[in-house]
């Protein structure tokens, strides 16, 4: 959405019309003009605001005039690959289409400044702590007095309460190990615990219910007039994320669910198996007499079907590593691609295990836009992948991050800020 759409849209106090009315808007954006003012860095809290600019918010970022998100830094530092000419796409993903206003909020005109830009937001989304918040006086006492009706939205390493809501933390801390998802994975063979998959792996889940628990703030206003104070925590988040495993820890005292041995799977048909070019395919087949008949045919092995040892599931059950070793056999008798062909009809549940390169391949990611384009500063055209809900049976469409400070003028006009306060605080130092 354009600055000149988003106020067209606009009631004159600035807040959305729709979110104040309950209202929600055809085309796949059902938060068209809402705006939110996202005052955060690294990953996990702008993950959710990128969410919310999928959903048709206009998130306007506010960062430091000089150093900018930190994270604008890990690509000139080396932490990512790409120097140089290169797309810094941990800005790019959690951060496209937002827009983007340089304001020191420690210089008072700049506090000022983002105050008059929170009058005409309808949520403030933050990861910074209390401590920080009411230091630069942009606590809740302070913004509800400027914007009584403001949804203010928190992401934090730990949760609001208790001795360590004031610390700091990143996903690979009170996500993967605080939160448990370490411990119930299997250990590196020297013992120590697993890393995450990938980076911000816990941080991409903390934004994902962020972005929700705003939506839902803002049906609530909508339909009570009263504004939420939403807490998301990373630690609260990996707990969600395994819950049945620590419910499970709390009832029956276990640690971690032991991975079990393939070769003893009680359902052979419930497995994954490895083809003879090394790669992996999986088998979820948990209604096995269904489809028992129509998998042997596929796999050119009919002679199974009334074998007595496997003609159902108990005897499957009772021979299953005999049965696991002759499947093992025969998917380990031909390639990936073979046995793509000779499933492709088959009607139980079963995928090969993808790269990622395969990804900007599979028909499926193709077909449902889960990797929209967007062209890069540089020219460069650049898939990013779309938040996993989609509305109306709309594609997700992205455009750009901004760059550090692109918008601040725009923004800062659109507050009523006269041009020559403006350029008195570009000036000062309390814009860029």
């Amino acid at each position: 959405m354009t600055s000149t759409e988003n106020a067209e849209q606009r009631s004159p106090d600035g807040r959305a019309p729709n979110a104040q009315a309950g209202g929600g808007m055809a085309g796949g954006r059902p938060l068209a003009g809402v705006r939110v003012v996202e005052v955060a860095s690294w990953m996990f809290v702008p993950s959710g605001g990128s969410v919310l600019v999928d959903w048709g918010a206009d998130v306007i970022k506010v960062e430091h005039p000089v150093t900018g998100d930190p994270q604008r830094g890990l690509i000139t530092s080396g932490l990512i690959p790409g120097g140089g000419d290169g797309v810094n796409f941990m800005i790019e993903q959690p951060n496209r289409g937002k827009r983007s206003v340089g304001i020191n909020l420690a210089h008072p005109d700049g506090r000022e400044a983002f105050l008059k830009l929170v009058e005409t937001a309808d949520v403030l989304l933050t990861n910074y702590l209390a401590p920080m918040r009411r230091k630069l006086g942009i606590d809740t006492e302070d913004l509800r007095r400027r914007n009584p009706q403001l949804i203010i939205a928190r992401g934090s390493g730990q949760g609001p309460h208790g001795p360590d809501a004031d610390r700091g933390g990143y996903d690979g801390t009170s996500f993967w190990a605080r939160g448990g998802m370490g411990a119930v994975t299997p250990t590196q063979p020297n013992g120590f615990p697993m890393g995450q998959p990938g980076p911000a792996y816990g941080d991409v889940m903390g934004g994902m219910a962020t972005a929700g628990a705003i939506a839902a703030a803002l049906y609530q206003r909508a339909a009570t007039g009263e504004p939420s104070i939403v807490d998301v925590s990373l630690l609260a988040t990996a707990m969600w994320q395994i819950s049945p495993l620590v419910v499970a820890s709390g009832l029956q005292g276990i640690e971690r669910f032991p991975p079990g041995d393939r070769s003893k799977a009680p359902n052979p048909v419930v497995n994954s198996y490895r083809t003879s070019d090394g790669r992996f395919l999986i088998i979820i087949l948990l209604q096995p007499d269904r489809y028992w008949a129509a998998l042997c045919e596929c796999i050119g092995r009919p002679d199974l079907i009334a074998h007595p040892k496997f003609v159902d599931i108990q005897a499957r059950a009772e021979n299953n590593e005999e049965c696991i070793s002759i499947l093992d056999e025969v998917f380990g008798s031909q390639p990936l691609s073979h046995w793509k062909e000779a499933l492709a009809d088959f009607k139980g549940v079963w995928v090969p295990f993808q790269t990622l390169p395969e990804l900007y391949e599979d028909p499926q990611v193709i077909a449902n836009g889960y990797l929209p384009t967007m062209t890069a500063g540089n020219g460069q055209e650049v898939q990013l992948v779309a938040n996993p809900a989609m509305f109306d049976e709309q594609l997700v469409t992205v455009e750009r991050a901004p760059e550090h400070g692109e918008h601040t003028e725009t923004v800062l006009l659109e507050t009523g800020i006269a041009w020559e306060d403006i350029a008195a605080m570009k000036d000062s130092g309390a814009i860029l």
